[in-house]
């Protein structure tokens, strides 16, 4: 099982989460593009420290929205969004390059994370990117979605990732980040979820009921309180019952 965490979120002077610490602890990161977040020296930081340390780098591409961290859905056309996705790939794969290391995955960030589960447009801007960048690139996000059936139909690898510290729908999608039950805050609750879903497929809703959710990525939020410690714990339950390695 793969563990990741969102990480090079900072930008300029502001720093969000220790990316140094995380990557201590991860399998895979998820490197902001410099359009929700991120900017070109925490990028290349990133990248190089991940490499250093056996970590995969993965392009966290999302909407150009510095000022709403990515979490507000824009409306594009589909080769506008493809393009945008498509340079961000490019400006990670640079700092890679530089580190002696490449691009390995693809996951949408935020809003377009969650459109592109549910909005075909969207998630076909998602799947042309990926297309015209590299078709062996595998792409991360939630089993099920819109964007894993259409990916899975252009003949994309697809990797399903689980959220151990999110709540989810009976349908399978997230609760909203402005409903109630959004975030899961028990650091013993955030294990048992990652383990229930590593080792079983399966998650607990909000309203009790259990969802499939066959995995083989769980995600931890580097901007949680508390994250580096609830990442090592997550991963020390994991060890528990099987390796945690990279999957790319």
């Amino acid at each position: 099982m793969d563990l990741n965490a969102d990480l090079g979120e900072g930008f300029g002077a502001w720093q969000l989460g220790d990316d140094d610490a995380l990557l201590d602890v991860v399998t895979s990161a998820n490197v902001a593009c410099g359009f929700h977040a991120g900017d070109p020296s925490t990028m290349y930081r990133v990248c190089r420290t991940a490499s250093e340390k056996g970590v995969a780098v993965g392009a966290q591409v999302g909407y150009r929205d510095l000022a709403g961290f990515g979490r507000r859905r824009i409306e594009y056309t589909r080769t506008d969004l493809r393009d945008d996705i498509l340079y961000q790939i490019g400006a990670l794969e640079a700092f890679c390059r530089a580190a002696g290391d490449r691009v390995r995955y693809l996951k949408p960030h935020g809003a377009l994370y969650n459109t592109a589960a549910v909005d075909e447009l969207q998630a076909g801007a998602v799947v042309d990117a990926v297309l015209a960048w590299d078709p062996a690139l595998p792409v991360l996000c939630q089993p099920g979605s819109v964007l894993a059936v259409a990916a899975v139909e252009a003949g994309l690898t697809v990797v399903g990732e689980g959220f151990a510290d999110r709540g989810y729908l009976a349908d399978g999608r997230l609760v909203p980040r402005s409903a109630p039950g959004a975030l899961v805050h028990s650091p013993a609750d955030v294990v048992t979820r990652a383990v229930r879903m590593a080792v079983s497929g399966s998650v607990v809703a909000v309203d009790g009921s259990m969802v499939a959710c066959p995995i083989r990525s769980i995600c931890v939020h580097g901007d949680t309180p508390g994250a580096v410690d609830l990442a090592r714990a997550v991963r020390a339950g994991l060890e528990g019952h099987m390796a945690v390695r990279p999957f790319a």
